[in-house]
């Protein structure tokens, strides 16, 4: 068989997707199906049409978990994504090598429920390190019960969050200045240029499309933000950290409705598609821009 055939393609092909569809398409098809049905896990599933959509779009809680959605991933996107660039761009300029690099990126190779039970011992009101470090520089009134205020719990988590992922992002904006053509920065150099200078205005734009790509995935990372908030704060107080992951997860397996989580499940693989597509379009146009 020549190595050109398509029949030998084919072979090749074919246990990737296979795999890809037992276990990526066969799921969701299923769980597209089981939205329309009325299913505790037992028995048979009774059809109910469009109504787990119905009541997904009446639920005030679920609705509002996308307005906690949207905070998380605008936040994020400065302490991970922008963190990482500024990161990277004090790296490397040469001022901070090897044991600093290291320890910025060890956040990431964590366990993230072991990172979740670090971050609630912190911000414990009674015993955590964070009361103890405002009270230890003398302010007392800004003491507060992080996890437990719906003031405080998102911006804490989104912390959290950012000291995990900065350094993952500062390790990609690294390899990306790395890779920039050296002559360019030092005639840069030679032009007078400081290393402010050379940062904002050579380097950052010579790598917009790393730029891009760290961005969308924060976005999608945001989307499926799961572990901190289901171990930290369980969705509380008040729903006021409740993403829609959380919310599904505890639809299907704390209220049995398998049906009526498979439709959020639905909702949320749409939200995302619109997010992918939106992006897309942004970043088409202003790859137009900058050729123009």
């Amino acid at each position: 068989m020549k190595p050109t055939s398509k029949f030998g393609v084919l072979i090749l092909v074919a246990p990737a997707v296979f795999i890809y569809a037992f276990a990526v398409l066969l799921p969701f098809v299923g769980t597209i199906a089981l939205s329309f049905a009325r299913w505790n896990g037992f028995g048979t599933p009774e059809f109910a049409g469009f109504d787990n959509y119905i009541r997904a779009f009446h639920d005030t809680v679920f609705v509002s978990s996308f307005g906690h959605m949207l905070f998380y991933i605008a936040t994020t996107l400065v302490v991970e994504v922008a963190m990482g660039l500024l990161l990277a761009g004090v790296i490397s300029s040469g001022r901070f090598m090897g044991y600093p690099r290291v320890a910025l990126f060890i956040p990431v190779m964590l366990p993230m429920v072991v990172i979740a039970v670090l971050w609630g011992a912190v911000f414990n009101p009674d015993f955590g390190a964070m009361n103890a470090f405002l009270s230890a520089i003398g302010r007392e009134d800004w003491r507060q019960v992080w996890l437990g205020n719906p003031a405080t719990a998102l911006p804490a988590i989104s912390l959290v969050s950012g000291w995990i992922f900065a350094g993952f992002y500062m390790a990609i904006f690294n390899a990306a200045f790395a890779r920039l053509p050296q002559d360019v920065i030092e005639s840069a150099r030679l032009d007078g240029a400081n290393e402010r200078t050379l940062f904002w205005r050579i380097k950052v734009p010579m790598i917009r499309q790393v730029s891009s790509v760290a961005m969308l995935l924060c976005i999608t990372g945001g989307i499926q933000g799961f572990d901190l908030f289901y171990v930290m704060t369980n969705g509380g107080p008040y729903n006021s950290t409740e993403v829609p992951t959380t919310y599904m997860v505890k639809a299907v397996f704390r209220d049995m409705e398998i049906g009526f989580g498979s439709s959020l499940s639905v909702i949320l693989t749409i939200v995302g598609l619109v997010i992918a597509i939106f992006f897309r379009k942004w970043r088409s146009t202003r790859q137009e821009d900058v050729e123009y």
